[in-house]
């Protein structure tokens, strides 16, 4: 279900934590772990990484790949409670291993999300009318971008009974939840959406956003400006 969307920042008044989702097989990008290009000069994941830890309190990370331990050093890694359960498996344990907090989901093969953004859907969610807070986009074939939101930790039993169900789409719950849309002109405060939302799927995706960065030289798209690649 939907709820209308007031404008208004709040304080943080809730624990939150930024869940990097790193799920997937990528298939279409060679079965290589994509967050760890680099998109002018900075990893993926560092990129996303940098967007959420200002506006978090705590940063996880959900791979199931045997090496994601090396990937961002001092971040806890878990890996899928639900097997097989799709981009939904991962808000399943994005929420889990929360341990009853709010998360932030970003996916790792978005290098262009910012922290302003986050902050904002952070501080409409805890306005306590929703509990789920996701940004409309022209982007998604949904309107919305699902893997770039706020969950309030009350939504796992219905992310839960979905799977349970078999139904992995990653919208399956909403209409046991209160989904709140961040209006389309709103979330144009914070970027063209079409960067902001950008993924990157496939080598070609790849190189089209890095030649972006090089024609926008020294535009900090993810809340940085230069972070080496580790």
């Amino acid at each position: 279900m939907t709820t209308p969307y007031v404008t208004g920042d709040i304080p943080r008044i809730r624990p939150c934590v930024g869940v990097i989702l790193a799920g997937g097989m990528a298939t279409r990008y060679g079965g290589r772990p994509k967050g760890l290009s680099l998109v002018g000069g900075v990893r993926i994941i560092d990129r996303v990484a940098a967007a959420l830890r200002p506006v978090t309190d705590d940063l996880l990370l959900v791979a199931n790949d045997p090496g994601a331990s090396s990937w961002l050093p001092g971040v806890r890694v878990e890996r899928d409670v639900i097997e097989g359960g799709g981009a939904l498996g991962g808000l399943h344990a994005a929420l889990s291993h929360a341990r009853g907090r709010d998360v932030i989901v970003v996916a790792w093969d978005m290098p262009f999300v910012t922290s302003a953004l986050l902050a904002s859907l952070r501080a409409r969610g805890e306005r306590g009318d929703a509990d789920a807070v996701l940004p409309a986009s022209d982007q998604s074939r949904r309107g919305l971008e699902p893997l770039c939101a706020w969950y309030a930790a009350d939504c796992l039993p219905a992310v839960t009974k979905a799977l349970e169900a078999g139904d992995r789409r990653v919208v399956a719950f909403h209409d046991a939840v209160r989904v709140l849309p961040m209006p389309y002109d709103r979330v144009q405060r914070f970027g063209d959406p079409t960067m902001l939302f950008a993924n990157v799927n496939t080598p070609e995706e790849l190189d089209r956003w890095a030649r972006a960065i090089d024609a926008d030289a020294g535009t900090p798209w993810a809340g940085i400006t230069a972070i080496p690649a580790v």
